[in-house]
């Protein structure tokens, strides 16, 4: 599946939030398949090794919680 156009564009709340828990995902997804995370490598190669389309689904579709912290 590619990037999740439709729900950014109908995205009402804060984008900065968005996209910053996106792009940790896709560290966080990035690391784990690295280290042969089970989890993690059959979601990327599911996802033919798009890491940031499949944070950015999952954050969008609420697969994955998030929230901003000052640290």
């Amino acid at each position: 599946m590619i990037f999740p156009l439709k729900e950014l564009i109908e995205y009402d709340k804060n984008m900065y939030e968005i996209t910053t828990a996106s792009f940790r995902r896709s560290f966080q997804l990035s690391r784990l398949y690295e280290a042969d995370d089970d989890d993690a490598r059959f979601w990327v190669d599911e996802n033919d090794g798009k890491v940031v389309s499949l944070a950015a689904r999952q954050v969008f579709y609420k697969q994955v919680d998030f929230r901003l912290s000052t640290e």
